[in-house]
């Protein structure tokens, strides 16, 4: 005879799994509206006529906003040229993917407030660096 207080119902407790996706929402909201906030920089970007389509999905990628005022801009962060070389080697080394570099720069500033940038990439030893342009 089976007594009834030896059957148990099998149940799960769905809280912590809630939770989980609760965070996984709050984190994918929160980066993308990051990565958003960094190419809705209003920038006036230099015209070409030639180059290749953006996006390689094999690669993570780190936006740097140069204003025409001369300041730089990595992550929506403004940042001395000095800090960049360090944060881009932060930016590589804990990347899992190979990192490009797409440089966000007003049309109005000349090469050597731009060349700085493209040393501290180099320095970072990072060699995926691209432009933004309107086509």
């Amino acid at each position: 005879m089976t007594n009834v207080r030896d059957r148990r119902s099998a149940s799960m407790n769905m809280t912590p799994m809630i939770d989980v996706v609760f965070l996984l929402i709050i984190f994918f909201l929160v980066s993308s509206h990051l990565a958003q906030q960094e190419t809705q920089l209003q920038l006036d970007l230099p015209v070409a006529t030639t180059g290749d389509a953006p996006g390689n999905p094999k690669t993570e990628r780190v936006t740097i906003n140069l204003k025409s005022d001369g300041s730089v801009l990595l992550g929506g962060d403004t940042m001395f040229l000095a800090e960049l070389e360090s944060r881009l080697g932060f930016e590589r080394e804990s990347a899992r993917l190979p990192l490009e570099v797409r440089i966000r720069a007003d049309q109005q500033i000349p090469f050597g407030q731009v060349k700085p940038v493209l040393v501290a990439c180099a320095k970072a030893q990072i060699w995926d660096v691209s432009f933004a342009v309107i086509e």
